[in-house]
Parts: structure tokens; C-alpha cells; sequence
């Protein structure tokens, strides 16, 4: 009787560490889920307004944005959408040289054209207008008939846009997903103004200098001067002869007459 207890009770806690043993390797086997990657960094929220006022003397520019509400269409492109924006700037001294044609001679959705022109609808890096330069007239966000042609120099980056032709002279902010360039002519495109475009002036004649006493030119004149001078004496004194030998003449014939009458 004794020997089937201590047989049933070894039985059971055979049992047991039976069970706690697999219970320990299938909690061993099972594969532990890998962590979920980590989400992508927002890019930082870019305030247009802010940075043309004060990266540079962007203030006429950023003045026609602000009255046309372009503003938002611009920082909508920037911070709203996955392409971001490239935008070239002009400064206010290249307003201030804009004397034909003039801006405020446009209507308001063509001066909003001309702003949009200035603009395009994706961030390109400095070096990404080598292979843009490639692809031939490139559009706007003015629309696909405001095209931009643009051309790669060992880093200068050109653009020509019918009207207007200038350059990149600096990079004010190029962080993805906005890239901003100064250029140094306000960009006119030929969809508004044409293709009549006004010749370049030619510059102004150099003023002409009069010789100094000392040039030989001068000295030349001064010899011809001199020279001029005898040979007008000279001319004179035969002349003076001549009359002379004739009042002679004419004396010694009244002399004759006078003395057969008498004699």
C-alpha cells in the first residue's frame, strides 16, 4: 500500500516538472516580433515671410506676394506638398531698374503670372539644374506656357526667359524641401510681354578731347598758323607795286600833255 503511494505521488510530480519544462522551451521557441520602424522626420515648417525679410533686401518682392495673396500659394507648395518649391528671387534694386515695360501697367492676374513665373513647383538643389539645363524649357508654376530655360556653366546657373536674361548670384536658403536663389533681373515672361523685345542701348560715346599745347597735333597747327601769316604779306606787296607803277604812269602822261600844250 505504501509502495503504490510513493509510486502515484512520483508519478504526479513527474508529471508536473514534465509540464513546466515545456511550458518553458515552447515560451523559448517562440519568435519575438521585430520592432515597427520608426516613422520618417517631418521636414521643419518653412515661413516664407520670414525668410525673404530677412535673408536679404527681398522687401518688394515679398510686398507684390503679399498683395496678390501669393503668399499662401507659395508656402502651401512649400510645406503641403511632396515636391516642395524653388523660387528665384530678384532684388529691390532690380525692381528699381525696370523702367519698360513696367509692372504697373499689368492686370492683377497678370502681375499674379509674372510672381508665379518666379517660382518652380519642386526643390532642385544647385547641382540639379546641370541635368535640368538638359531637359530644355522647364514650367513654371505660373503654368506649362511660363517655361524657364535654363543653363549649368561650371556652377553658374543661367536662366533666359525670352524677355529677361540673368543669373543665380547667390543660394539664400536651400534646405529640402525649399530652395530659394537670388537672381539679379526680375524675370518677364514672352506668354504676357511678347516676343518684341526692346534692343540693348548702346553705351554713350566717349566725349571727345581737345589737344593740349603740347601734342604734336597742336604744335602742327600752331606751325600752319605761323606759316600762314608771311605768305599773306608776301601776296600783298606785289600788289602794292603794281599800283604804285601806275599812278607813276599816269602822272608822267599828264606831264607830257600838259608841257606840248604849253611848249
Amino acid at each position: 500500500m505504501e509502495f503504490s503511494m510513493i509510486f502515484m505521488i512520483s508519478f504526479c510530480v513527474l508529471i508536473l516538472c514534465s509540464s513546466l519544462a515545456y511550458g518553458q522551451v515552447a515560451m523559448s521557441t517562440s519568435p519575438t516580433p521585430s520592432p515597427s520602424p520608426a516613422p520618417a522626420p517631418t521636414p521643419a515648417y518653412t515661413n516664407l515671410k520670414d525668410l525673404l525679410s530677412v535673408a536679404g533686401p527681398y522687401h518688394k518682392f515679398l510686398n507684390y506676394l503679399e498683395s496678390t495673396k501669393l503668399i499662401d500659394t507659395f508656402q502651401n507648395q512649400a510645406n503641403n506638398t511632396a515636391d516642395g518649391i524653388t523660387i528665384f528671387v530678384p532684388k529691390d534694386n532690380a525692381f528699381k531698374a525696370l523702367k519698360k515695360p513696367s509692372l504697373s501697367n499689368l492686370t492683377d492676374d497678370q502681375l499674379k503670372s509674372v510672381l508665379l513665373f518666379h517660382a518652380l513647383p519642386r526643390y532642385y538643389a544647385l547641382a540639379d539644374f546641370n541635368e535640368l539645363s538638359e531637359k530644355g524649357p522647364i514650367s513654371t508654376l505660373a503654368g506649362d506656357q511660363y517655361t524657364l530655360q535654363f543653363n549649368y556653366d561650371s556652377g553658374t546657373v543661367r536662366l533666359d526667359s525670352g524677355w529677361s536674361k540673368t543669373k543665380v548670384t547667390s543660394a539664400v536658403h536651400t534646405s529640402k524641401p525649399v530652395a530659394v536663389y537670388q537672381v539679379d533681373k526680375v524675370l518677364l515672361p514672352e506668354a504676357i510681354f511678347g516676343t518684341d523685345i526692346p534692343p540693348t542701348p548702346a553705351p554713350a560715346p566717349a566725349l571727345g578731347i581737345s589737344p593740349s599745347a603740347d601734342t604734336p597735333s597742336a604744335a602742327k597747327s600752331e606751325d600752319t598758323g605761323s606759316s600762314s601769316k608771311p605768305s599773306s604779306s608776301g601776296s600783298s606787296s606785289p600788289r602794292l607795286m603794281m599800283n604804285s607803277g601806275i599812278w607813276t604812269q599816269l602822272v608822267l602822261a599828264f606831264l607830257g600833255g600838259w608841257l606840248v600844250l604849253f611848249f
